[in-house]
């Protein structure tokens, strides 16, 4: 069994598998068994994300998990940034309905309070912040974007959150129709960690 060197800061199972994948491509001698999600350290509690940037946001998880582990910790903060609502949802795009990881309320909410937005004022973008924190206390941000347009309905059954919604610019499918593969090679969350991918070699020492 691999020994874990690198903890990434979220429960979420959609998104350790999505981590993982585009590590996996970015950090081809890192082992699987390497990168582990906070699920496995269940004793660590939940970090309050009350930052007002996504950096702010994924900075704390990040911090939180690498003392509490003492592992290099990579957590992320992102979100959808709508033009008409003045880059709205954005850090709160998770909780947007008020009932935080409810993606069918969120979605429902936004596509409401667009309803009368024509196709030209629709446009967003979804950005990420990617945090990575030592338990020396070294610390590295880096960002991501994917711009495109929002719909105004739900198309595909991939992925999650916003997914379904969002058109990236060039594309003729939303994020939701498109494969795991051709999400990660595109998507904000992709572009961030791929940025601070040669930071996370260097910490681990490029091994595996």
């Amino acid at each position: 069994m691999t020994t874990p060197r690198l903890v990434l800061a979220t429960r979420n199972a959609h998104k350790v598998g999505e981590l993982r994948a585009i590590l996996a491509a970015a950090l081809p001698g890192l082992a699987p068994g390497a990168v582990v999600g906070a699920d496995a350290y269940p004793q660590v509690p939940d970090v309050v994300e009350d930052g007002v940037t996504f950096a702010a946001n994924a900075l704390k998880k990040a911090r939180a998990l690498a003392e509490a582990t003492g592992l290099p910790a990579l957590a992320d903060d992102s979100g959808l940034a709508v033009d008409v609502l003045g880059g709205a949802p954005g850090i709160f795009s998770a909780r947007w309905s008020g009932v935080h990881g409810d993606d069918a309320a969120n979605l429902d909410l936004l596509l409401a309070q667009l309803s009368d937005v024509p196709a030209q004022h629709r446009g967003a973008a979804f950005v990420c912040a990617a945090a990575l924190v030592t338990p020396t206390g070294e610390e590295i941000v880096r960002e991501g974007r994917l711009a495109g347009t929002l719909l105004t309905e739900r198309h595909g059954e991939g992925g999650f959150g916003y997914d379904p919604i969002l058109r990236p610019d060039g594309e003729s499918r939303s994020c939701a129709e498109l494969s795991p593969a051709e999400k990660n090679a595109i998507s904000h969350r992709g572009a961030a960690f791929r940025a601070i991918a040669p930071q996370v070699a260097r910490v681990l020492g490029a091994g595996g």
